[in-house]
């Protein structure tokens, strides 16, 4: 360790933000450790480094007794006053134990704590540049699959697709270049882990912000959405200006708008609808592309009952109840479809 060891720690210091005394003194702190593991023939030690020239020195130190019972931890006046003729009793004395060769133990411990405290500041930083970042959408190119889970790769750090996260329709090969929704970030002694989503709503509500800046200005408002991943949703929109219709600005001039998002999700059919304050219209608007005779609700226990043309049922109910079960879900009400054939 010499005078080139604290320049690096100055370097540290502007470039990593580790305060070069914080690294020194937990450098010291190890070489007490290394120095009791390789020698261990005193048994209270400190270890000094000079802040100016790197060079490392090892103290044993004892107490002045009158009577000495243990060497390793005490000395007596005689020989304390030889270090330092102002010693007393009571006194602790600093005597240098430095071994000939700890020069290499020294220079391989603070080069393991300097890499450790590195790694540790770097994944602090990481922590703190996601920790706020909660329903935020980033981009990230697929790494590699880890048992079920598709490691993410987002530049500076790697975030976990985890099984229940993915969407079944999707496939995730490497070098795919996708956007994933921050579900958590949370603190590990590894280091931070991410973990993201495909399938959460909030997904489809941050690609229509991005494609839709009448949403980003807070024009049009996403009011709610229902998802049933890889295969529709369903998004209520609602414009805080009656000149600009929240459905058209969504779907974009000739669709552009709507087709960027379904590019994303591959596939994936999105409604968009008009959402309104009025329950029935909502419902009646919420059942789209079926066209809807009469909305009945029952305020008290939020059902509604519906009514479509005999043509239209199954289209309301859609494949295996889908188009009810969003329509439900984006809503908030139990939804009961019929035709006026079974009235």
């Amino acid at each position: 360790m010499n005078i080139e060891f604290i320049e690096a720690l100055d370097q540290i210091e502007k470039e990593k933000g580790i305060s070069k005394e914080i690294l020194l003194e937990a450098i010291e702190a190890a070489l007490v450790s290394a120095y009791k593991k390789n020698y261990g023939t005193a048994q209270n030690v400190k270890v000094n480094i000079d802040r100016a020239t790197g060079e490392v020195k090892v103290f044993s130190q004892k107490t002045v007794k009158e009577e000495v019972k243990d060497p390793l931890l005490e000395i007596n006046l005689v020989e304390a006053k030889k270090v330092n003729p102002l010693a007393k009793i009571g006194d602790i004395i600093s005597i240098e134990v430095t071994p000939q060769k700890f020069g290499r133990i020294a220079a391989q411990t603070a080069k393991q704590v300097v890499m450790q405290r590195i790694k540790e500041a770097e994944r602090n930083i990481i922590y703190e540049e996601f920790a706020g970042r909660e329903t935020d959408l980033v981009t990230g190119t697929v790494q590699r699959h880890d048992k079920k889970n598709v490691i993410i790769d987002l530049g500076k750090t790697e975030v976990i697709l985890p099984p229940n996260e993915q969407v079944p329709t999707e496939t995730y090969n490497q070098g795919d270049r996708i956007k994933v929704y921050i579900l958590e970030v949370r603190k590990t002694t590894k280091g931070p882990v991410i973990v993201v989503s495909r399938s959460h709503p909030g997904l489809v509500k941050r690609l229509f912000e991005l494609e839709v800046p009448e949403i980003y200005e807070g024009i049009v408002e996403i009011k709610s959405i229902a998802r049933e991943a890889g295969s529709r949703t369903k998004v209520a929109v609602h414009s805080r200006d009656e000149n600009v219709d929240p459905v058209g600005a969504c779907v974009g001039p000739k669709g552009a708008r709507v087709q960027a998002v379904v590019e994303e999700l591959k596939g994936e059919k999105i409604d968009i609808i008009k959402w309104s304050k009025n329950a029935a219209e909502f419902i009646s608007n919420a059942l789209s592309p079926a066209k809807v005779l009469s909305v009945e609700v029952e305020e008290e226990n939020k059902i509604a009952r519906v009514l479509v043309p005999e043509n239209q049922l199954s289209l309301a109910i859609g494949k295996e109840g889908q188009n009810a079960r969003l329509a439900a879900k984006l809503t908030g009400w139990k939804i009961d479809i019929k035709s006026p054939k079974n009235e």
